[in-house]
Parts: C-alpha cells; sequence; structure tokens
C-alpha cells in the first residue's frame, strides 16, 4: 500500500487527478472505476481543467460508479447519476453510452446487479478504481460488517451514512435508506485502486483503513491486502496515523531512488 500525504486538500486532489490522467493516458480503451461524495469533487475539477488544456481525453474511456440509491431516478437531482453529468461527465469529451452508474427501479434486484457485474467483465474489469472513505470506514455503499467478498448487490445503509448524507435532501423529501453498490470482492478485482481521504473528519476512518486491523467493521481496511492500492490523503486526514512520518520519509525515498 502506498500512502501520499501532501500538504493540502488541493494538492491532495490535483495528485488524484494526474493519478487518473496517467492511467486513462496510458491505456487503451482505458475502464475507470469512479466514485461520488465531497471528498472526489476538486479531483473531477481538476480533471475537467487536465482535459480543457488538452492534457487528456476520455473519448476512449469507459466508467463504472460504485453506487446509486435505490429507486431515485436518474435525472432526480440527488441521484449519482446527476451528481456525475454534473461533476464530472457534462464538461468532458466522454461518450456517455460508456458511463455506468448502478439502477434497479423495480423489484428484480438480482437481475440488475448481476448485469452490472457481467457489464464490469464484458469490458474487461476495471483497471482503475477511485475510492472514497466515509467516516464509519465504508467503501462505495459496504457499509461495517459487509463481506469482503460481496458483490454488486442492494444494501441498507447505516444511520451514520444516512445522518451524512441528509444535508443533500430537501426536508420534505424522502431520503432513500437503501443503495446498490458493487461489492466489496468487486472493488479488489480492480488492477489499481486509488482512495482518497480529505479533512480532519475522515482522519480515523484513514487511520483505520491504513493502520488497523483487518476487519469487516471497516471495509476499507481489505485494502491493505491489494497489491497496488494507493492511498492519498491531506495533512489533516493523516494526522491520526502512528507510522505518518515514515509514510513521508518512504515517500521521499520512492521520489529519489524510483523504489
Amino acid at each position: 500500500m502506498r500512502i501520499v500525504i501532501l500538504p493540502t486538500e488541493v494538492e491532495a486532489s490535483n495528485f488524484a487527478a494526474e493519478f487518473i490522467t496517467e492511467f486513462i493516458n496510458n491505456n487503451k480503451n482505458p475502464v475507470v472505476g469512479l466514485a461520488t461524495g465531497g471528498s472526489v469533487v476538486m479531483t473531477y475539477e481538476a480533471l475537467i481543467s487536465k482535459h480543457q488544456l488538452g492534457q487528456v481525453s476520455f473519448q476512449e474511456t469507459t466508467t463504472f460508479n460504485l453506487d446509486e440509491y435505490l429507486g431515485l431516478a436518474p435525472n432526480h437531482a440527488q441521484s449519482y447519476r446527476s451528481y456525475m453529468n454534473r461533476t464530472l461527465f457534462d464538461h468532458i469529451d466522454i461518450d456517455l453510452s460508456n458511463t455506468y452508474v448502478p439502477e434497479c427501479f423495480d423489484d428484480n434486484f438480482d437481475s440488475a446487479c448481476s448485469s452490472y457485474e457481467n457489464e464490469i467483465n464484458k469490458r474487461g474489469g476495471i483497471g482503475l478504481q477511485l475510492l472514497g472513505v466515509g467516516s464509519n470506514g465504508h467503501i462505495g455503499f459496504n457499509e461495517p460488517t459487509s463481506s469482503f467478498q460481496s458483490r454488486t448487490r442492494v444494501k441498507t445503509l447505516t444511520k451514520s451514512t444516512l445522518t451524512q448524507n441528509a444535508r443533500f435532501f430537501e426536508a420534505s423529501e424522502n431520503q432513500p435508506s437503501l443503495a446498490i453498490t458493487m461489492g466489496i470482492g468487486t472493488i479488489m478485482e480492480a488492477e489499481n485502486i486509488l482512495l482518497i481521504g480529505l479533512g480532519k473528519h475522515k482522519s480515523k476512518a484513514v487511520a483505520d483503513v491504513i493502520e488497523g486491523p483487518l476487519s469487516a467493521f471497516c471495509p476499507g481496511s481489505i485494502l491493505q491486502n491489494h497489491p497496488n492500492a494507493t492511498i492519498v490523503i491531506d495533512k489533516l486526514a493523516a494526522s491520526d496515523l502512528e507510522l505518518y512520518d515514515y509514510y513521508i520519509q518512504t515517500e521521499k525515498m520512492k521520489s529519489k531512488y524510483n523504489c
């Protein structure tokens, strides 16, 4: 696991955008897994800037989003399809027919989840998966106690997740308590994983992911077992790490000796 600690949220986000840009530019027909939420907004802004400067094209890229609220129409303001359109897709040259967000509008959950897994496989698997991390350690909507072997499925959201996301919904709206999400097993099959964590409010979750025991109670801790996982965080998100200085030194050695 590579741990990259940078001084500010902007620098961490720019690192993530450059990481994604290099992957896209160095791979034919790249397949990228995408995340939503506050942690990735500046990364997407940086990607848009790179696209506008001619540094990256998304014309040959296929994307798969991690998750979606169950039952929200794609045009609902708080659906993750709407989020992706207004935050990234509307501002780059990607073919929208090559952008996938899990969805299910009837009771045939198993079929919808299997179809999503099959589409990922048809595209040759995910080459780079972008992740955020919830304050309870969730990745995607894989809440604490999720199986490390899980596949795309419907999950009940925890009270803490609902509370954190309530700010995005009007008081009169019925906030979804179910979501369809890639499973942890699905995520771990990505060839490369990039997780971004920003801010002091994520510091405990970040420490649990990087230094805590491997535990289903912190789903993100499974990344300790991935051979090509990179964690990029700002100083505040890194502030609970016991080996903070070691990670800084390790990254300096990597830059100096490419090791």
